[in-house]
């Protein structure tokens, strides 16, 4: 049985234009449901991966306007929190869609710990937007109460910003592998993973965003994934992005994408992530790798559509 890891982007469960409401997360949710369950009804053995930045955006806001009230919560706790609610949308989508099918598939959420280094250079240069907007006053104000770093957003206002280390390990590796043994699919490292580092012999959470792509890479390395797959908002990879002379790839080594990749071809707020991603994992042992749109999966398993990508 082939195995391919499945990262979700954030279409996954919320469009443009949307709210953010349970209704439409549930709605989208059991879209992308009907796509991972045609892979499974043809045989795959399957692992999630998703993003979490809408929702634990969300949460900041909450925590923000509700902190005269009820205490707020750090961020690795929010990436917990935000874990369980989109592994529930996600499971319990895909659950009744299987039933609905005749499928026999156990599925659970694992609210995964990521290990970082407490000495990565991001800690010392954070860069990643959270969080709710502020006026520079309340900024201000809070970076001398909190300590946090907050800077202008270059689309408006002050945001804190917070580092964004790289995946070294996974605490509940173990634990993924043991489930699909046992038959069971793993929805893990969402949104990254809560970011931890060991220290003293133990793991204590910090506040940092781990980007899911990476952290998805690490998931399909230990897993030994025949496939890995990076759904997104488009369904190429595309030199010169945005420009008259855009042009999209669509089959590549992995030494031709690291050499774009080197050029500065994508960008790192947007598919540079995905890409540095795509070449770690084949450059530790992967053989085949797809970047596309959520709505091609079962065409990108067929590798009919997206950016295939061979170690």
């Amino acid at each position: 049985m082939e195995r391919i890891v499945i990262a979700l982007g954030g279409n996954a469960l919320l469009q443009k234009g949307e709210r953010g409401t349970a209704q439409e997360q549930f709605k989208n949710a059991r879209k992308t449901a009907e796509k991972i369950a045609d892979l499974i009804e043809i045989g795959y053995d399957i692992v999630i991966t998703h993003g979490n930045g809408p929702q634990v955006g969300a949460l900041l806001i909450q925590n923000d306007c509700a902190k005269d009230k009820v205490p707020a919560m750090p961020l690795d706790v929010l990436n917990a929190e935000s874990q369980g609610q989109i592994g529930y949308f996600i499971q319990n989508s895909l659950k009744n869609v299987l039933i609905e099918r005749g499928i026999e598939k156990k599925i659970a959420t694992i609210v995964t710990q990521v290990v970082v280094r407490e000495d990565d250079p991001a800690f010392q240069n954070p860069t990643k937007y959270v969080g709710p907007y502020y006026t520079e006053e309340e900024a201000k104000k809070l970076m001398e109460e909190k300590g946090w770093v907050i800077k202008p957003d270059p689309r408006g206002g002050w945001r804190r910003v917070v580092p964004s280390p790289e995946p070294i390990d996974i605490v509940e590796k173990d634990v993924i592998l043991s489930m699909l043994e046992g038959g069971i699919l793993p929805i893990t490292v969402g949104g990254g993973g809560i970011p931890v580092i060991y220290k003293n012999g133990q793991y204590i959470g910090v506040e940092a965003v781990i980007d899911k792509d990476l952290a998805s890479a690490l998931v399909a390395k230990l897993v030994k994934a025949d496939m890995f797959i990076i759904l997104t908002d488009v369904e190429h990879v595309m030199l010169n992005y945005g420009k008259e002379n855009q042009v999209p790839l669509r089959n590549v080594t992995v030494d031709e994408l690291k050499k774009y990749y080197e050029e500065g071809h994508f960008p790192p707020g947007s598919m540079g992530p995905k890409v540095k991603a795509m070449i770690n994992f084949l450059n530790n042992g992967g053989k085949l790798g797809v970047i596309t749109h959520l709505n091609k999966l079962l065409e990108a398993v067929e590798l009919k559509s997206g950016t295939i990508i061979k170690g």
